[in-house]
Formats: structure tokens, C-alpha cells, sequence
């Protein structure tokens, strides 16, 4: 092979290294948001009697965050555990029909040899059976106490606010004295960040070059910085026509809470080979926060 030749081949390899794009080379704009955001709200009207936590407190899936006022239902539960755990009419009960079941035996046998009438053996019959229906009345009776201590322990239970999540508390809208309303102000408001939503919207050009299980590269910006790896859970099926755009949703592990919610960061998408939008994407429910939306694009950068 001429030299003329191998020269050519080179220069056509350099114009198709330069051509081909490269991958990851592009970063898109991203927020970190936090998984979810619950309000607590009382399933009763009642007064509060206590908030045992403020904003920026953590608290862990079942804490007890606020307490009514419970006076009446503590009262009503004691009694109704008393109740269940009275044995004395069982007791009783099984004593007489203990007595009853031998004294019905007695009469049998005196019956045989005839001592006494066919008569009283019926009477020590009836007395056994009698006895027995007692017994299990008061059986019955004791079953009943437990089911009304158990309804009266849920009521009393409905006097305390337990948390559905584990998270931080962002927000507290009511204090001791005040009137939890059902329906209408929530208590208090809790964001589980243990699991981060990384949204960030990609051109068009990307749809076929992201997948759901995908890896990326999430770099808050500062002063959180450093690098973490989210994979990727959602990608929109409707895209944005009017924008040139979509979005994508990872989830980035935050056990420790170590990053916070709310936060800006860039992200890198190993497999996405589209340059960076400069339009700016309309929102859509499910897709990136209205807040994303602020985030000056490279463009305007």
C-alpha cells in the first residue's frame, strides 16, 4: 500500500472521530426534589393538646407527632379494660354448673335405686342445664367487654397523630389550643427525602437514547457538590411538541439524608448523545415542578 493511500485512510478516520458524537459529552439541567410531601391532617375535630415536633425535626414512620385532647377516651378506654379483664362472673358460673353437673349425677343414681323420684332427678336436670347456659353466657359477656375495650383503645387512638413516613418536617401550621378541622388546614407537613426524584427534561432527539433502569451521573450544584448515581424510573410516553422536549425522572438513594430536597444540580446520561434544549418546557403533571422551570437552559447561559 502507497503512502498516498494510508493517507488517506487516516484523514478519513479523523473526519469520522470528528463527526461522531460523543457520549455523555452533553450535561442537562436537573432539580432534586424530594419523593413525596405529605400533609397530616387529624381524622377528627378536636382540640390539640400538644405538637411534639417543629419544622426541620426528623421523624421516623410511626412517631406520635401530635396529641388531642383525649380525657373522655381514656377514661372510657380504662373502664372498658376493666370489663374485659373482670373473671369473677365466669367464675361463679362455672361453680354452680360444676355443682349442678354432680348433683344431676347423684340424682341418677339414687334414681336407680329408687331413692328419689323421676321428678327430682328432672329438677337436677334442668338445674345443670341452666347452669351451663350461665357459664356461657358469662363467656359471652367477657368476649363482648374485650371487643368494646378494643373499640374504646381505637377511639383513644384516634387522639394521637401517628407519622406515615419517615422524612423532615417542612412546615407546622397549628399549635397547642388550636382546632384540627377535617378537610380544611392541614397540621403539619412532612417530605420524605430517604429516596430523591431527580427531574430533568431531555430534547426530543434523546427519546430512543433513555431507558428506564438507566445510570446517570447527578451533580448538585453548590454548596451540596460531588457526584451521586440515580437510575432512571420514568420517562414521559406524551412529549412536549410545542418545546422540543420530555421528561425523565430518577430516583437517587438518600438514606442518610445527606442531600437536601429542592436543590439544582447537572446531570450526565451516559447513553444520550443530544445536545442540551434551549426551550424551555411547559409543565406537565407528573413531569418536572414548576420550579424547574426558572433553571436558566445552556442557552441562556
Amino acid at each position: 500500500m502507497n503512502r498516498t493511500a494510508i493517507s488517506l485512510r487516516i484523514a478519513a478516520a479523523l473526519a469520522a472521530l470528528a463527526t461522531a458524537p460523543l457520549a455523555g459529552a452533553a450535561e442537562f439541567d436537573c432539580l432534586l426534589e424530594a419523593r413525596r410531601t405529605v400533609a397530616i391532617s387529624g381524622s377528627i375535630e378536636a382540640l390539640v393538646s400538644q405538637v411534639r415536633v417543629d419544622r426541620g425535626d426528623t421523624v421516623k414512620r410511626g412517631d406520635v407527632l401530635v396529641d388531642f385532647e383525649a380525657g373522655v377516651e381514656r377514661a372510657t378506654a380504662e373502664l372498658a379494660r376493666s370489663r374485659a379483664e373482670m373473671l369473677s362472673a365466669i367464675e361463679a358460673r362455672a361453680a354452680r354448673s360444676e355443682f349442678a353437673a354432680i348433683k344431676h349425677t347423684r340424682r341418677n343414681e339414687l334414681s336407680k335405686q329408687n331413692f328419689v323420684s323421676r321428678q327430682d332427678v328432672d329438677e337436677a336436670d334442668a338445674e345443670r342445664r341452666l347452669a351451663e347456659a350461665e357459664l356461657k353466657e358469662a363467656r359471652d359477656n367477657k368476649r363482648l367487654a374485650e371487643l368494646e375495650y378494643r373499640r374504646a383503645t381505637e377511639q383513644l387512638r384516634l387522639r394521637s397523630l401517628v407519622s406515615p413516613v419517615s422524612g423532615v418536617v417542612v412546615e407546622r401550621l397549628i399549635h397547642p389550643g388550636e382546632i384540627s378541622e377535617l378537610g380544611k388546614k392541614p397540621i403539619l407537613r412532612i417530605a420524605e427525602v430517604s429516596t430523591l426524584f431527580v427531574e430533568v427534561i431531555l430534547p426530543l432527539e434523546a427519546y430512543r437514547q433513555v431507558a428506564k433502569g438507566d445510570l446517570g451521573i447527578v451533580k448538585p450544584e453548590a454548596p451540596v457538590g460531588g457526584s451521586y448515581e440515580a437510575r432512571v424510573t420514568v420517562v414521559d410516553r406524551v412529549l412536549d411538541a410545542a418545546s422540543g422536549t420530555f421528561g425523565v425522572r430518577l430516583e437517587l438513594p438518600n438514606a442518610n439524608g445527606a442531600i437536601p430536597a429542592g436543590v439544582r444540580c447537572r446531570i450526565d446520561l451516559a447513553k444520550v448523545n443530544a445536545k442540551p434544549s434551549g426551550r424551555v418546557p411547559k409543565p406537565s403533571a407528573g413531569s418536572i415542578s414548576p420550579a424547574a422551570l426558572m433553571m436558566p437552559t445552556p442557552a441562556a447561559r
